[in-house]
């Protein structure tokens, strides 16, 4: 299945320096429903300045298509710009007040250093695997702390895997930076 056959005319227009595959998650492998209007990115490349209005236009049609339910995958994703952010947030204003949402995946610890640095990684839901981020979607938007925790998750600068057993902050076993954690599980630095 390519892209066009899950939002038709993604693919009509390309650009070298951000590629993005689509996956359907509004069922699994046998046919069940997993989560309604939900769809997966995987971005490889980067988003800047130059490439940003391609990357919103792109995804923008992904929306209009009736996905609410987004999970960019950024593990593939080398770089972003403000600008790239500013995509991103556009997005959820676009999504969340028709029910929808957005989850990050698998961000590259330089890539989240600038989520973090322009303080946007409060607004988004980052989670560790696609198994996370589409249980945050069956569950809703609210998920108890204490179905949180202990919470396995890997250092923003390392990646070494740790583990948290409440919110609070604490130092990375590996690299010595020091993390917090708060009580919906996100990750901040210091």
């Amino acid at each position: 299945m390519n892209n066009n056959d899950i939002v038709p005319g993604f693919d009509d227009e390309k650009d070298d320096s951000l590629k993005i595959r689509l996956q359907r998650l509004d069922q699994d492998e046998s046919g069940r429903k997993k989560v309604d209007n939900c769809l997966a990115l995987y971005l490889t490349g980067y988003i800047d300045t130059y490439n940003s209005n391609f990357f919103q236009k792109r995804i923008g049609k992904a929306i209009e298509s009736g996905f609410m339910r987004l999970i960019f995958n950024c593990s593939g994703l080398n770089y972003v710009s403000s600008t790239g952010i500013g995509s991103f947030t556009a997005f959820l204003k676009s999504v969340k007040p028709r029910g929808g949402d957005i989850v990050l995946l698998e961000i590259q610890p330089k890539v989240y250093e600038v989520f973090q640095l322009l303080g946007f990684s409060q607004f988004f839901n980052i989670k560790d695997n696609l198994d996370d981020a589409v249980n945050f979607f069956q569950q809703g938007d609210q998920t108890a702390s204490q179905s949180i925790f202990p919470k396995i998750f890997s250092c923003p600068i390392c990646n070494k895997k740790l583990k948290a057993a409440k919110p609070g902050r604490f130092r990375c076993s590996e690299c010595k930076t020091i993390l917090a954690i708060d009580a919906s599980g996100q990750v901040f630095l210091g």
